[in-house]
């Protein structure tokens, strides 16, 4: 047996990819994810969907696996964090659509409860802040509109469970649980204790036995079930993390300073604060990276969260019909030197770290007759840099000396973005070995948990850049970086928070 499966379940669509012994990518098949937007600020999936895309994506690399003679040993799962499911488990439908991370229906509920003073209380036992990026005031939501009435065995999770279950039976005795990584997205877990929180609990309105127990990330958590995938029937699930602490573990990022950012429908970078909970620095956010269980314990993360990057791109091609196709970006912002003094701000979602602002709408600054196509598309690149930027300088606030910058996702594909990212934050970018860095780090630790690979040191040599980015000396990119702080500053005091 020589492969690892690793699911990947994302924002917009559900992968699988299997992994041989030296973490070369074997197979790989996707599904689409339909994303409905039924009011403004909301954003929801059909979790029956993921399930069957999930299915789906499985039983294809399974096929693949077969025809190349490669035999899989265990399957990993990783996720999209904060969306949350509700779901009873004695019946295979959802009882309402999940709402996803991007949702920011309970933006209200977040400022009352700011309101009465207590943020600091969350943020010292979390490290979270009020934010409806969190699953907390979605399943208190969830639960203030009946969607759980009636249900036998009533149950609010994240992804990770909602799959775990599905996977290795669901309702008929599949197995619910999750896992710190997971966890530590839902402002409802002590960080310290990495368990369940009863006064977060209290605050939010939201009771413990509706939630998963809690494991370590690198366990095997149950086995898949033959009549659910029949191709892989039997393996083990060996392994749950949260997607942007997958792709920090993918990126052999197992030391404390080691950094990386994903570079998917938002922007997250992750750094490894090791194994100690992290004191949470203003603009970013103490979390769990990972629970090896008796292989290693516990790893913390500090993270800076922007909610919006492919999103953006998206955005440009299907609403406002700049591009044809996500392609033509770089292309078209390559054809002139800088954004021509455009200033593009991506708060579709509203603004995450360093700023915590879910009230701030985007904005485009700077426009006049002589601006083009090509110069809002570069304006969109210097925005996923700047943001990433704005992060990586709230690291440095916090203490933490940036030696270089592992990426990935699929946005970081672009040699514009990486370049200027390595000239913005002056230390060498490294796009990683492949461009799934996710679903590779949940394989290594499925991997680690099964054997395959004897030790972290091990699972590290495996790691290497595909390219690196020098830093240039910067001159435009500099000025233009502090033009867009500037930008931002006159929007944030522009609206009222």
């Amino acid at each position: 047996m020589d492969a690892i499966v690793a699911l990947d379940a994302g924002t917009t669509s559900v992968r699988a990819l299997a992994f041989g012994p030296d973490l070369e990518e074997l197979a790989s098949a996707g599904r689409p994810l339909h994303q409905s937007y039924p009011h403004p600020g909301e954003v929801e999936h059909d979790a029956a969907e993921i399930a069957a895309a999930a299915v789906a994506a499985l039983e294809e690399v399974a096929a693949a696996l077969a025809g190349s003679g490669h035999v899989p040993i265990a399957v990993g799962v990783t996720n999209q964090r904060e969306t949350t499911v509700a779901f009873d488990r004695e019946r295979p439908d959802p009882l309402a659509p999940a709402i996803v991370w991007q949702d920011r229906r309970t933006a209200s509920a977040c400022a009352q409860l700011r309101a009465r003073g207590l943020e600091d209380q969350v943020r010292a036992t979390t490290g979270l802040v009020l934010d409806p990026y969190f699953s907390a005031t979605k399943m208190a939501w969830l639960l203030e509109h009946g969607c759980l009435d009636g249900a036998t065995t009533p149950a609010l999770a994240t992804v990770d469970s909602w799959l775990t279950w599905w996977l290795t039976g669901g309702p008929a005795g599949g197995v619910f649980t999750t896992e710190p990584s997971n966890a530590s997205r839902t402002a409802l877990m002590d960080l310290a204790t990495r368990e369940w929180s009863a006064p977060m609990a209290e605050l939010f309105g939201v009771p413990t036995d509706l939630l998963a127990p809690l494991g370590a990330s690198g366990r095997i958590v149950g086995y898949v079930e033959r009549a659910v995938v029949p191709a892989l029937g039997g393996l083990p699930i060996a392994a749950v993390l949260g997607d942007q602490q997958a792709a920090l573990f993918g990126h052999a990022g197992y030391r404390p300073g080691m950094v990386k950012a994903t570079y998917g429908t938002g922007a997250f970078v992750v750094a490894n604060a090791g194994a100690t909970p992290p004191v949470p620095h203003p603009g970013l956010l103490a979390t769990v990276a990972w629970d090896l269980g008796p292989l290693g314990g516990a790893t913390y993360a500090l993270e800076g969260s922007a909610f919006v990057a492919g999103a953006a791109i998206e955005w440009l091609t299907d609403a406002v019909g700049l591009l044809a196709s996500p392609a033509e970006l770089e292309p078209l912002a390559a054809t002139v030197p800088d954004a021509g003094g455009v200033r593009f701000i991506p708060a579709l979602a509203g603004l995450g770290s360093p700023y915590w602002r879910p009230d701030v709408r985007g904005a485009v600054m700077g426009l006049e007759s002589a601006t083009t196509r090509a110069h809002l598309a570069r304006a969109v690149i210097d925005a996923l840099a700047f943001q990433v930027r704005a992060i990586t300088d709230t690291f440095v606030d916090a203490g933490l000396a940036l030696a270089d910058l592992r990426i990935d996702g699929g946005v970081a594909r672009m040699d514009l973005l990486a370049q200027l990212q390595a000239t913005l934050c002056q230390v060498p970018v490294s796009r990683g070995p492949a461009s799934e860095a996710t679903a590779r780090g949940v394989a290594a630790l499925a991997g680690l948990v099964t054997g395959v690979w004897g030790s972290l040191d091990e699972l590290s040599g495996h790691w290497s850049a595909a390219r690196t980015f020098a830093p240039a000396a910067p001159a435009g990119e500099a000025a233009a970086y502090d033009a867009w702080t500037r930008a931002v500053a006159r929007l944030l005091g522009s609206t009222a928070t």
